[in-house]
């Protein structure tokens, strides 16, 4: 059994470095840079940051290049490192009223106090492929206008102010839970629904936002606002008695208005949706929202029927890195437990050829 050992522990230190050496890759081109996985994949640093609940892009880069680009392995390093930082407290909420804007778009108003701004999108591109990108071509600069210091209302408040929607279900004086340092139990207050939606997987949310679009959830969902940019961080200073800013981080926010058909104590009026999470994450948080809006049938008196519905079913499978641990388990040694069930599948297989009064099954290959 110690040879065993010595020589399970001698594969395994080379499979790692076998894993640096495929991580290099062809040593004539020359490394990739946390500076350019930055720059130049800075979508796929935001979702690892959002899903590995740390805003740190060197970090984050960092992690996808460790990660050969393996999304979910970077979000779980990155979580990893989470987990040994100490913690000093909470951050004031932030005010992404006051977002310093970089992108805004609203599907239902045509013309919204502040105006649309398509900002940084995909949605107006040909989906072809660039060869001029292989070239290493340089585009123009784009043109910029000057920062508006136009108000910039959400359009979930001008509903708001005219009684179209529901109140925010959360108040500014709720106490918050934290994901991060109690247990999950159900049920769960919508506090911890959100946290965990925006530490879940994007591919999940998106399957499961998606079923409720096609039927399964019966919610006709419309983008009230989804707005990207910058918002200021603050922290309550306790030696100063005031809050004091702490620096600025990218955030991306969606309001969903769905329909509510209303009750015998509540007029018709739209409810919400809600999505948040770092960087220009627009497919999560439009996901993340959709989701949000579908996990809240019991609170406001609809029939859950639908796996979006389902509280336990969506929060317990969202995460990523528990399900790639739980799936990728099944990788290690599992040799005394197939065994047994072999042993046990010979048996019955006797029993049935006895039962039947015919020639005995061959048995199965060692």
């Amino acid at each position: 059994m110690y040879v065993a050992v010595k020589g399970g522990e001698r594969a395994i230190e080379n499979a790692h470095r076998l894993l640096a050496h495929e991580r290099r890759g062809d040593r004539d081109v020359p490394e990739l840079s946390l500076a350019q996985i930055s720059g130049q994949l800075g979508l796929a640093v935001d979702r690892v940051m959002s899903e590995g609940s740390l805003y740190d892009r060197e970090l984050a880069s960092l992690a996808i290049k460790q990660a050969r680009g393996d999304m979910i392995e970077a979000i779980f390093l990155v979580r990893a490192f989470r987990a040994t930082l100490p913690r000093f407290g909470a951050t004031e909420p932030v005010d992404t009223g006051n977002m310093r804007l970089r992108r805004r778009i609203s599907s239902t108003f045509k013309d919204i106090p502040g105006g649309q701004i398509l900002g940084p999108t995909f949605d107006y591109t040909h989906r072809l492929l660039d060869s001029q990108l292989a070239e290493g071509f340089v585009p123009e600069q784009p043109a910029m206008s000057e920062t508006s210091e136009a108000a910039t209302p959400r359009v979930t408040d001008i509903l708001g102010r005219d009684g179209l929607i529901e109140p925010s279900p959360l108040e500014d004086d709720t106490l918050v839970g934290d994901l991060t340092r109690e247990p999950l139990g159900f049920p769960a207050a919508r506090d911890l629904r959100l946290q965990n939606l925006a530490r879940a997987d994007e591919g999940f949310l998106l399957a499961m936002g998606y079923s409720t679009q096609r039927g399964y959830g019966r919610n006709h969902p419309f983008a009230g606002e989804i707005r990207f940019g910058e918002v200021e961080v603050e922290f309550f200073a306790e030696d100063a008695g005031f809050a004091v800013p702490l620096g600025s981080i990218d955030l991306t926010e969606c309001q969903m208005i769905n329909q509510f058909k209303g009750s015998a104590t509540e007029p018709p009026c739209f409810t919400r949706g809600y999505g948040l999470a770092f960087g220009q994450s627009e497919r999560k948080t439009m996901s993340m929202a959709l989701v949000d809006r579908s996990l809240r049938a019991g609170e406001l008196g609809e029939e859950v029927l639908a796996p979006a519905q389902d509280e336990e079913f969506v929060m317990s499978h969202s995460d990523n890195v528990q399900a790639t641990g739980f799936v990728e388990h099944l990788k290690l040694p599992h040799y005394v437990d197939f065994q047994s069930e072999l042993g046990l599948l010979r048996k019955l297989r006797r029993e049935f050829a006895q039962a039947a009064g015919a020639e005995p099954l061959p048995e199965a290959a060692e």
